[in-house]
């Protein structure tokens, strides 16, 4: 069942992905609204899948944790899944800009709609240079109203497995003075990484309470969100580590 489930979904994702893209680049030339209006159509879309083809559930617990102003999402990344759904949490009118490498704006359908919506490109092997950029493109988002989503360890990780946390995510929500938050799910565990095949399920996502970034410096504000992360993802998926307490 899993097995037609994802391949019916993938038919339809890329049937939707086909016809909404170019509506989203053509928005783009009216402004922000329109391209935005597009783009949460496609994502309904692809919500829409993920529920009711794939058989994936939603649970958020810590809701009442985000911040009703533009912040810093440091969020674990499992999937390709949570690229998407992590928008869904965002207070109603609230739009996010994701920290990015520029490779994947160079792709054709999704990267022309990445690109016509402003995300944050970053050039991952510039170095020092890659931090002043997030910090750039960045306060320009956020100074427009725009949440930015950034996974701070760079690359989708399989649960119960952790990359180190870059800098960036806390480098920006430091640099700019605005709350940092944590983020922890184990969409893993239903849609692994580079699978064809997802498994029907519940995903749990949980919002961690924000970290002021007042009077902290970057590698602060950055441990703090990993320890919680890390923290949180023993009790989201306790069987994957073996020092985690039972729940």
């Amino acid at each position: 069942m899993n097995t037609l489930r994802s391949l019916i979904f993938m038919l339809y994702i890329v049937v939707v992905t086909v016809c909404m893209v170019p509506l989203i680049v053509i928005a783009s030339f009216f402004g922000h609204a329109p391209c935005y209006a597009m783009a949460w159509a496609w994502r309904r879309a692809f919500m829409f899948g993920a529920g009711n083809l794939l058989g994936m559930r939603l649970v958020v617990r810590g809701m009442e944790n985000m911040p009703t102003t533009p912040a810093v999402i440091l969020s674990k990344h499992q999937s390709a899944w949570e690229t998407v759904a992590l928008q869904d949490l965002l207070p109603p009118g609230a739009h996010a800009s994701y920290v990015l490498k520029r490779e994947l704006i160079r792709q054709p359908f999704i990267g022309w709609a990445l690109a016509a919506m402003q995300m944050i490109s970053i050039d991952r092997g510039a170095g020092k240079d890659a931090l002043a950029q997030v910090l750039e493109q960045g306060r320009q988002r956020l100074a427009q109203g725009f949440f930015v989503i950034i996974f701070p360890e760079g690359t989708r990780v399989a649960p119960g497995h952790k990359k180190r946390y870059k800098i960036g995510g806390a480098y920006l929500a430091s640099h700019a003075g605005v709350a940092a938050v944590p983020v922890a799910h184990n969409a893993g565990e239903l849609w692994p990484r580079n699978a064809l095949f997802k498994r029907a399920g519940t995903v749990t996502i949980s919002i961690g309470p924000p970290i002021d970034t007042t009077g902290l410096d970057e590698i602060e504000v950055n441990r703090r969100a990993e320890e919680w992360i890390e923290g949180e993802m023993r009790r989201l998926s306790p069987h994957r580590y073996k020092d985690a307490a039972p729940v």
